[in-house]
């Protein structure tokens, strides 16, 4: 079975500058600490952490939800790329966002604590230091 994880964060900041920064490369980079080349363009490709991670915009809702395919250089050739759904709501105080990642490849349960550490984290204190 694959596995599937779920984040629910909130932000100080707006949708629409969560979104644009998940979609915007100098601000991806900055909000996760690591290089990252992005596109705010449906099927645009992108990549994180230098190079680690790679997918492509399969949906672009603006400043609403972003799906994306998504796999690491660690999946194996025959794995499927896995899915992203990022999804961005306006509550007081800033956004809630809705990480939903899924199809990852059965007992990759790393990549739960992966999210905890290499986005959800250094998002925290990037944005909190605004």
């Amino acid at each position: 079975m694959k596995e599937r994880f779920q984040f629910e964060e909130i932000f100080p900041v707006s949708p629409k500058e969560l979104y644009e920064s998940w979609l915007n490369s100098e601000s991806h980079s900055a909000m996760t600490g690591s290089k990252a080349e992005c596109s705010d363009e449906n099927r645009g490709e992108f990549t994180a952490w230098d190079g680690y991670i790679r997918g492509a915009n399969k949906s672009l809702k603006p400043y609403k939800e972003i799906i994306q395919s998504w796999r690491t250089s660690d999946f194996k050739d025959k794995d499927p790329d896995s899915e992203l759904i990022v999804r961005f709501y306006d509550v007081v105080g800033g956004c809630r966002m809705v990480l939903i990642h899924r199809n990852v490849p059965e007992g990759e349960i790393h990549y739960k604590q992966g999210w905890i550490d290499h986005y959800l984290q250094p998002m925290r204190a990037h944005f909190n230091k605004k």
